[in-house]
């Protein structure tokens, strides 16, 4: 998933976007309020981690001008310990939840994956395709109940996979999630990620379908049954008993 956060203190907001990194969300950063509101004004995010003491403009009315554009991207705001009058104004303007500083990264990448799992339609924890399953808050997946061994980059290509399920996401979706700014990542790279996540995933049963031209989709394989006239070898021409029988 794709996080921007507005912070302007830059060893917290250093901190901030290699913990975030390291737990496999593509990261983007900016110093003040007018960067913040460019961006949620031209990009698409997953979630915003909005300081309310940003420069230029601040949180809260980047956060009233993100909610008057009628966005419901969930937004998590960071404020002083004391600033409650801004928390209260942060929550009336539409923000989702907040913490106040200093606060525990370990607490705060848990209020991400809820609210982001809230932002994806609030559907349940685990989501399930075929043998195929995705725990969104531990972010691992499973095939016949045996964890895969995924990269950060793999397991984010399966995860917006699996929230477009029967929806064609195109190579240009894909880097715009999984891929911070000034980040190099060509569409040849994209390929190679779905070459290696689909030779996980396939020999459980569900492959990843490429639309040349177009995208990829995530299909599952059609089991077929035994005996079944699709997995049968084709009839022997029929008897004259049996032709009979049918007339």
């Amino acid at each position: 998933m794709r996080i921007l956060l507005a912070e302007d203190d830059s060893v917290l907001a250093d901190g901030l976007t290699r913990s975030l990194r390291q737990s496999g969300y593509a990261t983007d950063c900016v110093m003040n309020g007018v960067e913040a509101d460019s961006a949620l004004s031209t990009q698409d995010f997953d979630l915003l981690i909005l300081d309310l003491g940003l420069p230029k403009m601040t949180g809260l009315e980047v956060l009233r001008r993100l909610r008057a554009r009628n966005s419901r991207l969930p937004v998590l705001i960071l404020t002083a310990a004391d600033s409650l009058e801004q928390r209260v104004k942060g929550l009336d303007l539409g923000a989702d939840d907040y913490m106040a500083k200093p606060f525990e990264l370990s607490e705060l990448e848990a209020r991400v994956r809820a609210l982001t799992r809230r932002g994806a339609g609030g559907g349940p924890t685990v989501i399930k395709h075929g043998p195929l399953s995705y725990d969104q808050v531990g972010r691992i997946a499973y095939i016949n109940e045996q964890m895969l061994d995924l990269s950060a980059r793999e397991l984010g290509l399966l995860e917006v996979l699996l929230q477009r399920t029967g929806r064609l996401v195109s190579k240009e979706q894909l880097v715009d999630h999984l891929c911070e700014w000034g980040e190099e990542v060509s569409n040849n790279a994209i390929e190679v990620y779905v070459h290696r996540l689909r030779k996980k995933i396939e020999v459980g049963g569900v492959r990843i379908a490429t639309v040349r031209g177009l995208g990829y989709c995530l299909e599952k394989i059609s089991e077929p049954q035994a005996g079944s006239a699709i997995s049968a070898p084709p009839p022997a021409p029929l008897s004259p008993v049996d032709t009979s029988s049918r007339r």
